[in-house]
């Protein structure tokens, strides 16, 4: 005897049959969820927009006024001068180039070379642990790193090498590497790892051993994945403000000779954290301000479209 009750679907507590009024509360359901999704993107978008039009209209009277030509050919940064103010990009250009090198070249090697351990030699167990541990580093205060960097790291430089100041291109580079290494760590690993066994198998089966496969094999077929987290890693570089602020010395100055870490350099985000809460606000040196932001944004906003570009390469090929 069949029960007058409507079915329902296996494991769903929902019948197969709806009624009139059900089917409409489930379309009017749906819509409004998928509205409010919509809702919620588009506002992040309007909100990206905003910022850059801001930041845009605030540097315009800067850029179209008579110290642009300056701006982009002077190392002299003397926005507080009463009688003869410069503002000179040059030399702050130059210290965020610095402290973003020095911390690429002890992050990418380290970086790399971690990502083959967990991704290639180190056991299921091992990276289920190890993995987590690195990434939680970066949850972890930039002022705290900017702390030790000045407490702990900048008297050990001075005392182990002899500089005239801890706070140094050297110091402040550690440091970012150190912050830069979860980002590097984390993306290039999973590169690798989408790569397949089968593709390590094949290596193996032609007689590579495991370093010629991972050489040969492996870290091209993941290149782009390597790329973008190299990129990511310079984007965490050079945006971090508040390590650079404390630890790299805030001198506005290109070191001479040029390859002395030793010095004091200033960064365009220092300056920026440094000055605005100073400066009056529709003044040459406030515009200013907002002239670095808008070179600082171009930057930062070309290489997250480079690392989007080469990370959805690399979602395709782990679907395929």
């Amino acid at each position: 005897m069949h029960s007058s009750r409507p079915q329902e679907a296996a494991g769903f507590n929902r019948p197969l049959l709806l009624s009139p009024g059900q089917d409409l509360r489930g379309y009017v359901f749906d819509r409004l969820g998928r509205s409010f999704l919509f809702f919620i993107t588009f506002l992040s978008v309007v909100a990206v927009l905003l910022i850059f039009f801001f930041i845009i209209r605030e540097a315009s009277g800067f850029l179209a006024g008579p110290y642009v030509k300056q701006f982009f050919s002077s190392t002299h940064w003397y926005p507080e001068s009463r009688e003869h103010p410069e503002y000179g990009v040059l030399a702050i250009l130059g210290g965020s180039a610095y402290v973003t090198l020095v911390a690429m070249l002890v992050a990418v090697p380290v970086g790399l070379f971690s990502a083959v351990w967990l991704s290639d030699v180190a056991s299921f167990r091992v990276r289920q642990i190890i993995k987590p541990v690195i990434e939680i580093l970066a949850a972890i205060p930039s002022v705290a790193f900017g702390f030790f960097a000045v407490l702990v790291l900048a008297p050990w430089m001075q005392t182990r090498f002899g500089f005239d100041t801890g706070t140094n291109i050297l110091n402040a580079g550690v440091i970012l590497a150190v912050m830069a290494l979860p980002t590097i760590i984390s993306v290039a690993e999973d590169s690798m790892s989408a790569v397949g066994m089968e593709i390590r198998e094949a290596a193996y089966g032609l007689g590579s051993t495991r370093a010629e496969a991972m050489i040969r094999v492996v870290i091209p077929a993941a290149h782009s994945g390597i790329i973008a987290a190299v990129i990511l890693g310079v984007m965490r570089a050079v945006g971090e403000t508040m390590v650079v602020w404390m630890a790299s010395g805030n001198a506005t100055q290109i070191p001479s000779p040029w390859w002395d870490l030793s010095k004091s350099v200033r960064t365009m985000t220092a300056t920026i954290a440094g000055d605005m809460g100073e400066t009056v606000q529709g003044s040459v040196h406030y515009q200013a301000l907002f002239s670095i932001g808008i070179l600082l944004l171009v930057f930062t906003f070309g290489l997250n479209l480079i690392s989007e570009h080469l990370l959805a390469r690399v979602r395709r090929k782990k679907e395929a």
